[in-house]
């Protein structure tokens, strides 16, 4: 079986090796743990949100960039293409641990999270738990972690501290931006899983999605960056399911566009909400327009569409 902690350290190794062109640096807390700063600090950019994407996605993706025309105006935009998009995205980039130590919180992703089985369900469900000795995490979060927090990282993936490695980046950075847009074909899988369709059956998938610019503080980027996939993503799979009309209604059920909350910038939303993320309709958490073609029936649905002049108004461009 795969092991995403051992990918992924082969990627920190590449980034401890070219720190100067990364515009990132590292340094060693006082138990061994290594820290990457890819834009709490440095500066970090294109080059750093590239390998933390890849990171998340414990290098079982082709990623790279692109561009996305907003109604003529064309911006940067990342596509990803995975055969590995299971234990990828939802083993590995999904990021759901959020960890809190003393004064200290961000939202971890990556490879660590299939050590400490955050959250079990999800293994449990995918079947897929890793072994390593090594914890590899890429941290969402606009401080550097204490040596108080790598304790709690090891304790929970039952490894050294020294044997720790946490890339981190803040959502108001190039970086943070790039990562999250590259969670597009993630997002489209877990908002799958969450209306019941059976996430092992997928075998493939691709997704393109704009970047944010750097809107605001993190609470305004993390608007910014959502809508780039809830108004412009695209993703496409390919599974093995067998019932047409079943994965139809999947389908349908999938985007965006489905949503109650959908029709307005994030972050409105989420002001409108007194900023309680239990208070917007989860449902808004995916990809614009989602294809899926099934290799059993050989046919293919599609649902959503893209809204650029949504992404435009988040994004607060003006023409002068």
């Amino acid at each position: 079986m795969i092991s995403v902690n051992e990918k992924g350290l082969d990627i920190i190794d590449e980034m401890l090796d070219w720190e100067e062109e990364l515009n990132v640096q590292s340094f060693e807390l006082g138990n061994g743990a290594t820290v990457i700063d890819c834009g709490v600090k440095m500066q970090g950019g294109y080059d750093a949100g590239l390998y933390l994407s890849r990171l998340c996605l414990a290098d079982l993706a082709d990623i790279s960039y692109t561009k996305f025309d907003l109604n003529g105006l064309p911006v940067p935009a990342i596509q990803v293409a995975t055969d590995h998009p299971v234990v990828a995205c939802m083993g590995s980039q999904y990021a759901g641990w959020r960890i809190s130590v003393g004064k200290y919180f961000g939202m971890g992703s990556g490879p660590a999270r299939a050590l400490g089985l955050k959250p079990k369900e999800l293994y449990e469900e995918i079947g897929y738990k890793d072994d390593s000795e090594f914890a590899v995490l890429v941290m969402e979060s606009s401080a550097l972690p204490t040596e108080e927090v790598v304790e709690y990282i090891a304790k929970h993936c039952n490894v050294d501290a020294e044997n720790v490695y946490i890339a981190v980046a803040p959502t108001a950075s190039i970086a943070g931006s790039v990562q999250i847009s590259a969670r597009v074909v993630e997002t489209g899988i877990h908002k799958l899983e969450s209306i019941g369709f059976d996430i092992n059956t997928i075998k493939s998938g691709f997704g393109v999605a704009p970047i944010a610019p750097i809107v605001g503080d993190d609470t305004k980027c993390m608007g910014s960056t959502n809508d780039c996939i809830i108004y412009c993503g695209e993703t496409y799979y390919t599974v093995e399911y067998g019932d047409d009309e079943q994965l139809a209604d999947y389908v349908k059920k999938a985007p965006s566009t489905t949503s109650r909350d959908y029709g307005k910038p994030f972050f409105n939303t989420f002001k409108e909400a007194g900023f309680d993320f239990f208070k917007v309709d989860a449902g808004m958490f995916a990809p614009a327009k989602i294809t899926i073609n099934d290799k059993k029936t050989q046919k293919s649905f599609t649902s959503g569409r893209i809204n650029p002049g949504i992404l435009l108004d988040s994004f607060g461009i003006k023409e002068v």
